[in-house]
């Protein structure tokens, strides 16, 4: 019986990483000292994904509990917002949390940047096919215009969604190597701040 729902938890994972709302934009939580961050309507539709991430987590044993870390953080409709404070929360090592959501969340943007080329016409095919600019997007390209790169980058995690922000760098016209120096040190300053808040908030409330 375990073993099947298990089964079921890992299939139900697969599926939120073949999710077609790979653009989806998250203003998670910032549980830190009574910090918050509103989730915008999408976040709040896309609350069934988040309940099996939590789930998934909570399910796994030892070391596995980290690699679902990892692969969550991946999917754009969960990253750090969301598995940090699981992680976090539901008592596993902060350093260790930090670590792997900084891996799954940051390796996709290598992925992007790297094959950037070859996405670039699946990119234009999808915009010509799209009759209006997600509010995503617009409030990304907005960032852009006045921030440039690196406002794009430091606001991401909660603005727009990392994987959305360095491919609209990228097909603005910023360098790769750009991107992927701002949206790193973007995806680590946030998942550093995200972890100590959590944790110390944690401890904060469970002290009173």
């Amino acid at each position: 019986m375990v073993r099947k729902e298990r089964t079921a938890l890992w299939e139900r994972l697969v599926a939120l990483l073949v999710s077609p709302r790979g653009l989806a934009t998250l203003i998670g939580l910032l549980v830190g000292l009574g910090i918050a961050v509103h989730t915008d309507l999408f976040a709040l539709l896309s609350a069934l994904e988040i309940g099996d991430a939590n789930e998934l987590v909570r399910q796994a044993d030892g070391i596995v509990q980290y690699a679902v870390i990892l692969v969550l953080a991946a999917i754009p409709v969960v990253e750090i917002l969301v598995v940090v404070p699981i992680g976090v929360g539901i008592g596993l090592n902060p350093v260790a949390v930090a670590a792997f959501a900084f891996i799954g969340n940051v390796l996709p943007i290598y992925g992007i940047i790297l094959f950037y080329d070859r996405l670039k016409t699946w990119w234009q095919n999808r915009t010509e096919t799209t009759t209006e600019p997600s509010k995503r997007k617009e409030r990304a390209r907005a960032i852009w215009n006045r921030y440039g790169l690196p406002g794009l980058a430091l606001v991401s995690p909660v603005a727009t969604g990392v994987h959305l922000a360095a491919a609209l760098a990228l097909a603005i016209g910023s360098e790769k190597r750009s991107v992927a120096v701002w949206m790193t040190g973007a995806i680590a300053l946030w998942t550093v701040l995200l972890t100590a808040g959590v944790y110390y908030g944690v401890g904060f409330v469970t002290g009173l």
